[in-house]
């Protein structure tokens, strides 16, 4: 049984080891691929033809259709509310009449781009076109709609954002794989936006067909790369502060009115609460806006990651309290993210 043992551990050893390397070169052979496309993937523009003004928001959108979908409005209306000129920047290849209805009272400008490079591509032509300088210019905005809400108001997140301590600034930050600013909101002020280093990278963001080559060299490369040259960067809500929100002692059953061990929904409570707890104690690093989600309410985060409710891809067993805490905790309406759920979920309860 120990030799059989010891033979799958070699086979699983080199099969990971095979998987990695496969996937590693498909990454490289993209990555080669995209110096025979240009840069810009920019097809169609449209203007509301005044200067952007001391703040702007550079949004990134996808949706297969073409279509805005409700969930993305009152992102927009927040911004719009709190003084950002809004370069929306679609994904989708196509934008249809309606979508552009809606956009353009809320929008400086709508960029609509061949859906290559992810993110990423979107973002670099989209703050090619703001083409921001630092003397005119108090805050860049960049974020995508990978995100639910506001559930509450953006203003202290917004007032979380102190350029006087930090250069560039994530809405939450991640240590999986190596320290990063999670993309789907980031902030840069004066300082970043006229550093050497800032201009450096976005002009390295190439038109990457590839997932693995734009999270390890451009989402997690974005705050490696700005560190190295001497940038500051900084989370609004620091992964120490949400693991520091963790209580152990909920895991102790104090008196017999408590809910019943028998049900399910305690038990997996419980049983998420050990995960991260274990992953802390033992310095494994979690998702925030995954692992945490619930942490991250706790604190009035306005948002919650989008794949998150629709795949679950990291397995987050206490999930379906997710409307429950929401409703304590938020005076939000909630009807957006649950028409937009029996949208793109089909078959699977939300």
């Amino acid at each position: 049984m120990e030799f059989l043992r010891s033979i799958l551990n070699v086979l699983q050893a080199f099969y990971r080891r095979w998987h990695f390397r496969y996937h590693l070169s498909k990454a490289y052979l993209n990555y080669f691929f995209s110096f025979l496309r240009g840069t810009n993937q920019v097809i169609d523009t449209w203007t509301n033809g005044q200067k952007l003004g001391r703040r702007i928001a550079v949004f990134v959108h996808y949706d297969a259709a073409g279509e805005v979908q409700p969930y993305v409005l009152p992102y927009l209306q927040a911004l719009r509310s709190h003084g950002f000129d809004i370069v929306f920047v679609s994904n989708s290849g196509k934008l249809v009449k309606d979508a552009k209805a809606v956009l353009q009272p809320l929008c400086a400008a709508v960029l609509t781009r061949r859906n290559i490079g992810y993110d990423f591509g979107a973002m670099r032509d989209g703050l090619f076109f703001a083409a921001a300088k630092p003397e005119n210019t108090d805050m860049v905005l960049v974020l995508n709609d990978s995100v639910y809400g506001p559930l509450c108001d953006i203003g202290p997140l917004l007032e979380g954002i102190d350029f006087s301590r930090a250069d560039v600034w994530g809405a939450t930050e991640s240590y999986q794989n190596r320290y990063h600013l999670q993309s789907y909101f980031f902030a840069v002020g004066p300082v970043a936006l006229g550093s050497k280093a800032w201009n450096m990278f976005w002009k390295s963001v190439r038109p990457v067909s590839n997932k693995l080559w734009v999270i390890m060299n451009y989402e997690i490369g974005m705050t490696r790369s700005m560190l190295k040259y001497g940038l500051r960067c900084a989370a609004v809500v620091t992964y120490k502060d949400l693991v520091s929100r963790i209580d152990p002692t909920s895991l102790v059953r104090k008196d017999r009115d408590e809910p019943n061990d028998t049900d399910p929904f305690v038990i997996n409570r419980k049983t998420h609460l050990t995960h991260i707890l274990y992953s802390s104690s033992h310095r494994v690093p979690m998702n925030p806006t995954a692992e945490l989600w619930r942490q991250l309410m706790e604190s009035r985060f306005p948002f919650i990651k989008r794949e998150l409710l629709r795949d679950n891809p990291a397995r987050v067993i206490d999930l379906a309290d997710w409307r429950h805490v929401a409703r304590q905790i938020f005076d939000a309406d909630l009807g957006p993210i649950d028409n937009d759920l029996q949208r793109v979920l089909r078959d699977r309860t939300p």
